[in-house]
């Protein structure tokens, strides 16, 4: 499974290579309660056939009725579910919910195609660009990105910052790591497992493929990039020490290994002496890694793992909890 957003650039680029319209949604604000953050994205044509989400379902419902009454035709629009008690109670929003949707109207060519083409490079690769939507000409471009807010509308333009998919890389495979993939799968990251153990090849969840190198080697090769989550889940010191250091050095957004407080401690003092990492690199290392849920099976440190990651990429403070 693929980060959704990615499911969503693939389908629209094979539905542009078939000469199909299509109409490209992204979620630019959420008020209350919703089920999708702003960035969202869903693709759809004429007769109902789509891909990603807005929301739980509802929404959805809505936006294909529309399409299927000749409605959204325009190049862009912002559309809003829910702004009333009827909308709410119709559309079974969440806590009183409203959504705010920019709706795009593409006719297939090479231009539109290109723009995918970019937006697939960007959710895969190494860099953040901004997306900005002419509201009247529906003219899209991808310009540099120099940070700000997920989404934004400026007037007549509606701009909109993309960029990697969530990826989860396990720094070896462990009983930890496999209920890791299995919760990041769940939530539509990119996963990626190293690991040059020959008795560890095949033993992640279907669909995911160890590779036969050493995470350490990965990660110097430009496996991280700033939405990367690198998971140590190993206790081999072999492994996790070395992938260690070469997060360190990259813009991964959580860095964690697993341990206990001790062990975390005589890990780090290691790190420092032998691999020669400073105090500010060492506080980049979640040590020990999750939250403090009192886990003590596989898939209660999983949880502990994933909720943390996510804790961290959403921006959240550990006492904000």
């Amino acid at each position: 499974m693929q980060h959704l957003d990615m499911q969503v650039i693939e389908q629209a680029l094979q539905w542009v290579a078939q000469g199909q319209d299509v109409w490209f949604c992204s979620v630019l604000s959420t008020y209350g309660s919703a089920p999708r953050a702003p960035g969202a994205l869903l693709v759809a044509r004429a007769d109902g056939a789509h891909a990603g989400s807005l929301s739980g379902g509802c929404v959805e419902e809505e936006f294909l009725a529309s399409l299927a009454l000749g409605e959204l035709q325009a190049p862009a629009q912002i559309v809003r579910y829910g702004e009333s008690d009827d909308d709410r109670l119709r559309l079974r929003l969440p806590c009183g919910g409203i959504l705010q949707v920019l709706v795009e109207h593409h006719a297939p060519s090479e231009a539109w195609r290109t723009h995918l083409l970019t937006l697939q490079e960007t959710l895969q690769g190494q860099r953040r660009l901004l997306r900005r939507v002419d509201l009247t000409s529906g003219l899209a471009e991808l310009l540099p990105d120099h940070g700000g807010e997920q989404t934004c509308i400026k007037g007549e333009h509606v701009e909109i910052r993309v960029g990697p998919a969530l990826r989860l890389l396990l720094a070896g495979v462990s009983p930890v790591a496999q209920a890791c993939a299995g919760f990041a799968r769940a939530m539509g990251c990119e996963v990626i497992a190293c690991d040059p153990r020959e008795d560890m090849q095949g033993t992640l969840i279907e669909g995911i493929d160890v590779q036969p190198v050493l995470p350490s080697v990965f990660i110097a090769s430009g496996g991280c990039h700033e939405a990367t989550a690198v998971v140590a889940l190993t206790h081999d010191p072999r492994i996790d020490d070395l992938a260690l250091m070469e997060a360190v050095r990259t813009p991964a957004f959580y860095i964690g290994a697993m341990g206990s407080r001790l062990t975390s401690a005589k890990r780090a003092e290691r790190l420092q002496r032998v691999g020669g990492l400073t105090q500010d690199e060492i506080e980049r290392i979640h040590m020990p890694i999750g939250l403090d849920l009192g886990s003590k099976t596989p898939a209660e440190i999983a949880l502990s793992v994933m909720a943390d990651v996510l804790r961290v990429y959403r921006g959240k403070a550990r006492d904000a909890l």
